[in-house]
């Protein structure tokens, strides 16, 4: 099974990536995913169930451990051939 996680972590800063949002990166870009699209206002990340999963959950902690307040995110199966 293949997932997209789609995530934003708060509080927000325009003008400087706060901790949590560069750990969240960092999470992200250390998986082993087979996609990641990061940006300002809102990330994704797409993989094998396994990754995206242990992911998620590094995610979660690391970020909240950072400074995060918030953190949304969404889990979508991916059908084969989508993208």
């Amino acid at each position: 099974m293949r997932l997209r996680v789609e995530f934003t972590t708060e509080p927000f800063d325009l003008d400087e990536a706060p901790a949590h949002a560069v750990v969240a990166r960092e999470v992200v870009e250390a998986a082993e995913l087979d996609a990641v699209d990061v940006g300002p206002f809102g990330n994704t990340a797409e993989g094998g169930a396994d990754a995206v999963l242990g992911a998620v959950d590094a995610l979660l902690r690391r970020s909240l451990q950072a400074g995060a307040t918030r953190i949304s995110l969404q889990v979508n199966v991916v059908e084969e051939g989508e993208r």
